[in-house]
């Protein structure tokens, strides 16, 4: 690495341990899905080394980490959507929560193919119906969404004779196999896969998902959970957030 970088590097961890302040060492739990995955993947080794605390990682689909939750597990800090983030505070199984990024909903090709035409509602229509196999989620929010859009779009029925459904895990990596020609998943995700061509629907029939932290009632370390909420609100994590697919708070 060159000198100017490291020095960069060094003034950048400096500001955030200034600003994020320094605690006790603690371990915190955390919970987070597929969509933030990439996000947090780069800033938790950013926020550990600036404040010396550790994070324990549970990654799974969204509504697995729910039902751990209502199951008795607590994290100290659960990354979940807003939604679901409300309806566990309303339960007593979490106590608040801090917004902090928008996703939205795209569809993916493999790479080097035509560029999609997503430019109003009538090309997504044609768009869709021209594909030869398309992929989508079952049971997440991106695939609850677009079952409803199909059927708003009057081509539900055309659609799932050439569907294929997944559970858990990114539907672009299908794409990308060349199993199927087109998926539809949270811009981050299909954004994840090596590959593909991701572009995001029109605004018109566009869904934004806002990803929450959300609190347990009582966490063991809750000066080092400030720390975590402080440094996801700097610009260093926007940053990130931004160029990982998804629209910081």
């Amino acid at each position: 690495m060159h000198s100017k970088s490291i020095a960069s590097t060094g003034v950048v961890g400096l500001f955030l341990m200034l600003l994020i302040g320094v605690a006790e060492a603690a371990e915190l739990k955390i919970m987070y899905p597929p969509p933030l995955r990439t996000v947090l993947s780069e800033l938790i080794p950013q926020f550990e080394r600036a404040s010396g605390h550790t994070l324990a990682v549970t990654f799974e689909s969204s509504w697995l980490l729910v039902g751990r939750i209502q199951k008795g597990e607590s994290p100290d800090v659960a990354f979940l959507t807003q939604r679901q983030a409300d309806d566990l505070i309303a339960e007593g199984k979490l106590a608040r929560r801090l917004d902090v990024a928008r996703s939205t909903i795209g569809i993916a090709v493999r790479a080097g193919a035509p560029k999609l035409d997503l430019g109003s509602v009538d090309a997504v229509k044609r768009t869709l119906l021209s594909a030869r196999s398309f992929a989508r989620n079952e049971g997440a929010d991106s695939g609850v969404f677009m079952v409803g859009l199909l059927e708003r779009l009057g081509i539900a029925a055309e659609m799932k004779a050439k569907s294929t459904l997944v559970r858990q895990g990114y539907v672009a990596e299908l794409v990308a196999r060349g199993e199927v020609e087109m998926a539809a998943q949270q811009m981050p995700e299909l954004m994840t896969v090596a590959g593909v061509d991701a572009t995001p629907l029109p605004p018109e029939i566009q869904h934004v998902i806002v990803f929450s932290a959300s609190m347990t009632p009582a966490p063991k370390a809750p000066e080092a959970v400030d720390a975590l909420l402080k440094f996801l609100a700097t610009s260093a994590a926007a940053a990130v957030i931004r160029a990982k697919g998804l629209a910081p708070m």
